[in-house]
């Protein structure tokens, strides 16, 4: 049996976009992204309606059918509401969703368009969707090569959505898992912004998931935030034989040491003494007691800005850094109403860069750009 052991999730309007048009939904066995199109608001509507065919989970019967209805019932619902109102005329929306199938130990992937799922195991990526997407078609056919992919001017033109159309095929497929597996569910905002092998360093480089999900977005950003960028990770353990939580969220518990009698029987490595024991994790507890003095002083002296979750302009008292266990060395002090993708390049660089600064100096960045822009 299988169990989401933990799970973290991030969306960011980017720096060049003026709305976050993707949506997510992340629960303990169901997992979605959905990055919407259309003109005005009818993408964010599209995607919204997306992920609100699942907020009750999914019918009871054939794991994959589930997921194939539901996704089939989104598509009726988006396509009816564009044929109802011409606002939202057109309108559309990617899917990609991940249901964990905890007896059978599988994760069942659905899919329509080019938002993506990952599955990262033993540091190895593997890309479970395949681009519904012109230039994957023009790849596939053999008309142009890997390379000319990433860089293709019509790399954004999707070939399947939801809602053009009162029918849509979906791609639904059913893989196997095991402890320790992490899986990624992107928008393309992410994807078109970093490649793969970037994408796996950050995941098993990072303290923990959340740290992943924030760099993963950040990184985007850093490489020209050119569209919406959302990030769903969540990752899979034996509920009897849990993941650490206190290592990189790759980390599977070590296997125990052991070493021949010699009388051709095995017996586990003998342990120090209780003595031994105790001395040590006085050692530990009193330089990790000191790390953690020198950090919590630290992080009352400093300042930086970055993006809040709503992709405004914020002022951060800390350091830009996340702990295991959810603990953050930073607090969020002010926010402007100022997106950051409104901002010059130069003005973007110096709010994503996170550089560490004074109060003062701090305070005066952000009160300057508040001034630039009117306010």
């Amino acid at each position: 049996m299988l169990r989401v052991s933990r799970h973290s999730e991030r969306s960011d309007t980017g720096r060049q976009r003026q709305a976050n048009e993707d949506s997510y939904l992340a629960r303990a066995l169901l997992f979605v992204v959905a990055d919407g199109m259309g003109g005005a608001q009818a993408g964010e509507v599209a995607s919204k309606a997306a992920v609100q065919a699942f907020r009750d989970g999914l019918p009871d019967g054939n794991p994959e059918e589930a997921v194939e209805g539901s996704i089939g019932q989104a598509n009726r619902t988006i396509f009816e509401q564009a044929q109802a109102d011409p606002d939202l005329s057109g309108m559309g929306t990617t899917i990609t969703t991940a249901s964990v199938d905890s007896e059978a130990e599988e994760v069942v992937i659905g899919h329509v368009g080019d938002s993506r799922a990952y599955r990262l195991r033993d540091g190895i990526l593997q890309r479970l969707t395949r681009d519904h997407s012109l230039v994957e078609e023009m790849r596939r056919r053999g008309q142009i090569t890997e390379e000319q992919v990433e860089d293709h001017p019509q790399r954004s033109i999707i070939t399947r959505a939801l809602g053009p159309e009162p029918e849509v095929q979906v791609d639904v497929q059913t893989v196997p898992s095991k402890p320790g597996d992490i899986y990624l569910l992107c928008s393309d905002g992410l994807t078109t912004m970093i490649d793969d092998e970037r994408i796996t360093g950050i995941i098993t480089g990072a303290t923990s998931l959340d740290a992943a999900t924030r760099t993963l977005v950040d990184e985007a950003n850093r490489a020209g935030g050119r569209d919406n960028i959302t990030v769903v990770l969540f990752q899979v353990e034996d509920p009897e034989n849990p993941l650490p939580r206190d290592e990189q969220p790759t980390a599977i518990a070590p296997p125990r040491i052991r070493r021949s009698r010699g009388d051709g029987t095995d017996r586990e490595k003998r342990r120090p003494g209780a003595g031994r024991i105790a001395a040590r994790l006085a050692v530990v507890c009193a330089v990790l007691a000191l790390a953690g003095a020198a950090v919590f002083v630290a992080s009352r002296q400093v300042w930086f800005l970055g993006t809040d979750s709503a992709g405004r302009v914020a002022l951060y008292r800390g350091l830009p850094y996340e702990l295991p266990f959810n603990v953050d060395l930073y607090q969020e002090r002010y926010s402007s109403p100022i997106q950051t993708s409104e901002l010059s390049t130069r003005q973007q660089e110096s709010v994503t860069g996170h550089s560490l600064r004074s109060r003062d100096d701090a305070t005066s960045l952000i009160e300057d750009i508040e001034s630039r822009e009117g306010l």
